[in-house]
């Protein structure tokens, strides 16, 4: 993995390390997995194989929240789960599951088991 040479994670989450501590609680998760393309942008830290999987982003850059990260997930199918904060269908084939998270433990197994069914069908 390596991120964009002109913006890192810690540059994204400057002045929220909660939300850099999500991120790389997240990151940890998709080593584990294999490699994985990570790229930084305004708006969010995109993991990519063939595709973009996982996303992390500051959902207080865009409305009033104290939320420190939200890991939005990009599968075929829509899963079902109380954790998710809003499953959305932007396009054909695609279901962008968000998922807030307040602190690296959240990133527990049954993430961990998102995080792969996403790596694994983004090759």
């Amino acid at each position: 993995m390596h991120a964009d040479a002109e913006r890192t994670p810690a540059q994204f989450f400057a002045g929220h390390p909660r939300g850099l501590a999500v991120y790389a609680a997240v990151a940890r998760a998709v080593e584990a997995l294999g490699p994985a393309e990570v790229t930084v942008s305004k708006s969010q830290i995109a993991f990519r194989r063939r595709r973009g999987f996982a996303y992390v982003w500051r959902p207080g850059q865009y409305v009033k929240s104290d939320v420190p990260a939200v890991l939005s997930l990009a599968l075929p199918q829509e899963l079902a789960s109380a954790r998710f904060k809003d499953v959305v269908h932007p396009s054909a084939g695609v279901w962008m599951h968000h998922l807030e998270l307040d602190e690296p433990a959240q990133v527990d197994d049954e993430v961990c088991g998102w995080l792969r069914l996403a790596f694994e069908l983004a090759e």
